[in-house]
């Protein structure tokens, strides 16, 4: 599903981590690729936004207070099991990569991130989007 802007359709880009600065990030990126973007403080503040039936993809820190990463990945599979999901994290590790992409993330990536390799992912997310 996407947004309506400017009678225009927008992919909706969601970003949730608990770092200002990387929200921030995100939020300028996804804006400047033309996508309509919003960020979160945490994944429970995503949940109770009521945004998620409208997101086109879904970029999600790790490790975060409170939600993590993994558990708002199981928790969004209950009600869009088709939504892409990208994790950034600044704590790769192997098994937590195995789990979120056996859950069914498209990307895993690690802090700090290529501009470009997330944009690249947010684009195939949002192709992948419009062809369902």
């Amino acid at each position: 599903m996407r947004s309506l802007v400017s009678g225009v359709a927008k992919h909706l880009v969601v970003g949730v981590d608990d770092d200002f600065r990387v929200r921030e990030s995100i939020e300028r990126l996804v804006e400047s690729a033309g996508f309509a973007s919003a960020v979160f403080s945490s994944a429970e503040a995503f949940l109770l936004s009521g945004r998620l039936a409208e997101a086109t993809c879904l970029i999600t820190d790790l490790r975060m207070p409170g939600m993590d990463g993994i558990e708002l990945q199981r928790r969004i599979r209950l009600e869009r099991p088709d939504l892409p999901i990208i994790f950034i994290t600044a704590h790769p590790g192997e098994e937590i990569r195995q789990r979120a992409l056996a859950g069914g993330a498209v990307d895993f990536m690690s802090k700090p991130f290529e501009v470009g390799d997330l944009l690249g992912a947010i684009r195939r997310a949002a192709h992948e989007s419009s062809n369902e």
